[in-house]
């Protein structure tokens, strides 16, 4: 509406709004504060583990075997290679959160950022933040309403789908109110602001979805659970071994504190997180070229997880547009009544999804007449009109048209409307329009068939879900029958079992039908949010697929959240993952990205556990054991460099899309567990062997034997998890073994590796009598404990041990 079309209000002045603003009476952002950057870094920097990891550094500094001269050298960094890691946690971790926070703090309902107002009888636009209570907003089609408001002059039809979720457009007259968040289909009219801020409708509604959500991610709890669990083993492991190597084996206080240091660091899974991070950081970028935003790492795994996913029917189905499935000419032929269609629709000028239908179908045809007389279509009305030479045509629903039709065409409107279609009836008559009302005896013409537009990849997608056993649920505003007319031609299994949300009145009825029906229609955005708890609450990972603000609770509350681009900013901005080309195809290719991050991630990690696993071994055996133990950090540097670092991290990026199955923690331990207590065995072994020849065999002789038999059962637990091998499999696993030979007899001008890792190049005899047997037994040992552990698999005894631990 422009100045010329209002001629009874001038809006607010400068004065009013000044007043207004200094009352607080502003729109103003609603937006909630999230934490600062400054707690953002505090809480990453300050955590259990980089604590202790500055303190052992700061320990380990004091206590160094610097050599005759007294200087740090360049091989005493080999000791300190895990501040690395703890760096790059640290920036990994900054990262992610300033990213939740940007996200958060840039949530806005409205996709509209300015809107036009009239003030001081001129019109204007101003940011969506500055209107005041009582301000004049112009609305017209395709304008979005950006505050509460009551209708002052004109007429408008309003789409407000985005918030209700029914797509039928509802005509406002003067004195009618506009809700917030939904948007102008047709006409023109004056608004005036009656609710501000956080007051407004949609404001209301978003303000249980503006927090920060927690990680959502199976792999992250259980990884987070087991480091906290480690943080209350370490210490007093850590102490109480100090204790008794110095104190009651007699070790010399820099011996015992460097090899105490080593043992301790070896049972930090540091790396484990960051492997995990660096996984997902890489799945968000190939979900990027399947035109797919993930906004938070691990949504890609929680998809993966999902057994019942719940799909709201407009822009994921249905492409939120309509098309024409027939026409059926009663008393003209088919190119006429095509004809009489395409000059009503260019003449009308109606842009709505139905208008919208039927210009496209009649694309093809030329317009010939010009319209004397047009009325709109309207939602009250429920049919528009053109007169053409003194005959008149009108296009809308059967019973706001006729009186009475002939049995046959009532019982074909009956049958359709039962499909979930929508009829039109086109009718002639002869007369004049008067007062938005048609003369009378219309003369039947014809009927048009509607329906809602399946997007072409939603049939195959809905298979692909079958198929790997995912539970799907509909939930839309429409009208039930027709949502479930919809979900079977898309072909949805056990479409045909729907209800009704109006019939559901309290929480215990909603519980119920969530697992009993898979189609439901007339749904709340309250019940969209109870449905999705109630799912959670059965024990099911659920996701939820929407495009309007009547979704954005039940995206929030649903463990992995999936918008489209072509939806509203507010489900947007809650979900997880965006469908940038709102294409619902891309589902699948969430999935096995998903699938390949998760299932690589149970087979390297299993590296880190394995390290952790002997180390904390050691901490046990060599309590007992009156020897020093084996190693110092810069031992387990070169350990961890070959058998878990570089390893973990190619493997990881591997294809791999098998189905998910059993509990990731559950199955790490599994697979990680008799590595760990084979290297402890053959370690323990070595260790009482060198006592026969305690003159012989120096503390760097028996730490490099116990070297070389680490690293050997973990290039044969590489060799496990490869299998079946391929040309990278293979090609990484000859790398490491030589990377390893190489420590032994690499010696640079600069560096000597041999000595930069703590190692010896001399093996007198007595070393080889200890260090063959070990390595030749230790193998078949190996794949003894793997086939106990499966034998015992069958049992669940290690499942029940970790549920007690409260891991998994």
């Amino acid at each position: 509406m422009n100045p010329s079309q209002c001629q009874t209000h001038t809006g607010l002045t400068a004065d009013e709004v000044e007043k207004l603003v200094a009352e607080g009476n502003v729109n103003g952002d609603t937006n909630i504060k999230t934490k600062s950057v400054g707690q953002i870094i505090r809480t990453n920097l300050l955590t259990f583990f980089n604590i202790m990891f500055l303190a052992l550094a700061v320990l380990l500094s004091f206590f160094l075997d610097l050599g005759e001269d007294g200087r740090f050298g360049i091989e005493d960094l080999s000791n300190y290679g895990f501040l690395g890691v703890v760096f790059v946690n640290l920036m990994i971790g900054i990262t992610q959160e300033l990213l939740a926070k940007r996200t958060i703090d840039r949530l806005s309902l409205l996709s509209a950022p300015k809107v036009t107002v009239l003030r001081d009888g001129q019109y204007k636009d101003i940011l969506l933040k500055d209107i005041v209570l009582g301000d004049y907003v112009a609305l017209s089609a395709g304008r979005q309403i950006c505050a509460d408001s009551e209708v002052i002059e004109g007429h408008i039809e309003v789409n407000e789908s985005l918030i209700t979720g029914e797509s039928e457009a509802v005509d406002k007259e003067p004195g009618a109110e506009l809700l917030s968040g939904s948007f102008v289909v047709s006409g023109n009219a004056l608004s005036k602001v009656i609710r501000i801020g956080k007051e407004n409708y949609a404001a209301k509604i978003a303000s249980g979805a503006k927090y920060i959500k927690p990680i959502n991610s199976e792999i992250y709890k259980s990884l987070s659970r087991f480091i906290k669990l480690m943080a209350f083993v370490i210490l007093p492991l850590g102490i109480a071994l100090f204790s008794v190597k110095h104190f009651g084996h007699g070790n010399s206080l820099p011996e015992a504190v460097r090899t105490v240091v080593g043992t301790v660091l070896g049972m930090i899974p540091s790396g484990l997180m960051l492997l995990s991070s660096a996984v997902f950081c890489l799945s968000v970028i190939r979900l990027g070229r399947h035109k797919t935003l993930a906004k938070d790492l691990y949504c890609a795994e929680a998809l993966a997880r999902v057994d019942v996913l719940c799909l709201d029917k407009t822009g994921t189905i249905t492409e939120g547009s309509m098309k024409v499935m027939s026409v059926r000419p009663v008393t003209i032929g088919i190119a006429e009544f095509d004809r009489i269609l395409k000059n009503m629709m260019t003449a009308i000028g109606d842009d709505n999804p139905t208008a919208n239908a039927v210009k496209e179908y009649t694309a093809g045809v030329r317009a010939d007449a010009d319209a004397e007389t047009v009325v709109p279509f309207s939602s009250q009305r429920k049919w528009s009109a053109a007169v053409f030479g003194g005959t008149g045509y009108a296009l809308g629903a059967a019973e706001t048209i006729f009186k009475k039709l002939p049995v046959k065409i009532m019982n074909e409107i009956r049958e359709e409307s039962d499909k979930g279609n929508r009829v039109l009836v086109l009718a002639g008559f002869k007369g004049e329009i008067k007062n938005n009302k048609l003369p009378g005896n219309p003369r039947l013409l014809g009927t048009v068939i509607i329906s809602d537009k399946i997007r072409k990849e939603a049939p195959d997608t809905l298979a692909f879900f079958a198929r790997e056993g995912v539970d799907i649920r509909i939930l839309s505003g429409d009208n039930p029958v027709t949502v479930k007319s919809i979900a079977s031609r898309a072909g949805l299994a056990g479409a045909e079992n729907y209800v009704d949300a109006t019939t559901l009145i309290n929480d215990e009825m909603i519980t119920e039908a969530a697992e009993k029906y898979k189609v439901f229609g007339r749904v709340t955005p309250d019940q969209k949010l109870k449905i999705v708890k109630a799912l959670k609450a059965k024990g099911h990972t659920v996701g939820m697929t929407g495009d309007g603000v009547n979704d954005v609770l039940a995206l929030r509350e649903a463990d992995c959240s999936i918008a489209i681009a072509a939806g509203s900013d507010a489900a947007k901005n809650v979900s997880q993952l965006v469908l940038q080309d709102s294409n619902f195809a891309s589902m699948p290719k969430i999935v096995s990205e998903g699938r390949r991050s998760i299932n690589n991630l149970e087979r390297s990690a299993a590296l880190f556990l394995v390290k952790t696993g002997y180390n904390f071994l050691f901490a046990l055996i060599f309590m007992i054991l009156k020897s020093e133990l084996p190693f110092e950090p810069k031992h387990l540097t070169l350990i961890s460099i070959v058998t878990i670092g570089i390893p973990s991290y190619v493997l990881a990026l591997e294809a791999n899309h098998d189905i998910i199955k059993g509990k990731f923690f559950n199955k790490v331990i599994k697979n990680a567990f008799p590595a760990s207590l084979t290297v402890a065995a053959s370690i323990a072994a070595i260790t009482l062997a060198s006592r026969f020849f305690p003159t012989i065999l120096s503390r760097e002789q028996i730490s490099t034997m116990c070297t070389i038999v680490t690293a050997l059962l973990g290039f044969c637990y590489i060799a496990k998890i490869s299998y079946p091998f391929n040309f990278l499999r293979i090609a990484l696993l000859l790398s490491m073994i030589s990377i390893f030979i190489a420590a032994f007899f690499a010696d640079f001008s600069f560096l000597d590796l041999t000595k930069f890792f703590g190692l010896t190049r001399d093996f007198p005899k007595e070393m080889l009598f200890i260090l063959v047997p070990v390595c030749v037994l230790s193998i078949p040992l190996f794949w003894l404990f793997y086939y106990v552990m499966k034998k015992l698999e069958k049992v669940s005894l290690l499942d029940r041990a970790l549920v007690k631990l409260k891991i998994n």
